[in-house]
C-alpha cells in the first residue's frame, strides 16, 4: 500500500496570490520579499496569481479577445500552419491529434520574438505594439 498517496484527490486548491505593487516599495524587504515569493510560487506550483500589476482593464479586455480568437481557431490550423514560429503546444507533448486527451493549449512567445514581423501572420493584433501604445 505504498502508493496510496497516488490515489489521493485534491478537491480544490488555491493559486499563490502575489501583489506585485511590492515590487515598487519604497521598502527593500518587501521588494526581496515579493521576489521570494514569486521564486517560491514558480518552483513550488509554475505558475500563480498577481494583482496590484497595473495593467488597465482596456489592455486585459484586448488581450482577453485576442486570446479567444486565437484558441477558438480549429487545432489542424493551429498545430500545422507555423503559427507564431510553431510556437503552438497542447497537453501531452506525445499527443498528436485533437481526440487525444489534453490537458492544456498554449503558445510560447519568447520575449525575444515579439517584435518579429513574420512571427504572428494574421493574428497580428497579439503583436506587443498593439498594446504598448495603450500605457502598458
Amino acid at each position: 500500500q505504498g502508493n496510496d498517496h497516488q490515489n489521493e484527490v485534491m478537491e480544490e486548491c488555491e493559486l499563490p496570490l502575489i501583489d506585485l505593487s511590492n515590487l515598487r516599495s519604497d521598502y527593500e524587504e518587501e521588494r526581496m520579499a515579493c521576489a521570494q515569493a514569486i521564486c517560491r510560487a514558480s518552483s513550488e506550483w509554475g505558475f500563480f496569481q498577481v494583482v496590484n500589476h497595473g495593467i488597465s482593464l482596456e489592455i486585459l479586455r484586448k488581450m482577453r479577445r485576442e486570446q479567444v480568437k486565437l484558441f477558438k481557431g480549429p487545432f489542424e490550423k493551429k498545430a500545422n500552419c507555423g503559427l507564431l514560429n510553431n510556437s503552438y503546444r497542447w497537453g501531452n507533448p506525445a499527443a498528436t491529434c485533437p481526440k487525444q486527451f489534453s490537458w492544456s493549449e498554449a503558445f510560447h512567445i519568447p520575449l525575444t520574438k515579439m517584435s518579429e514581423e513574420a512571427c504572428f501572420g494574421e493574428f497580428n493584433s497579439l503583436r506587443y505594439y498593439s498594446f504598448s501604445s495603450s500605457g502598458c
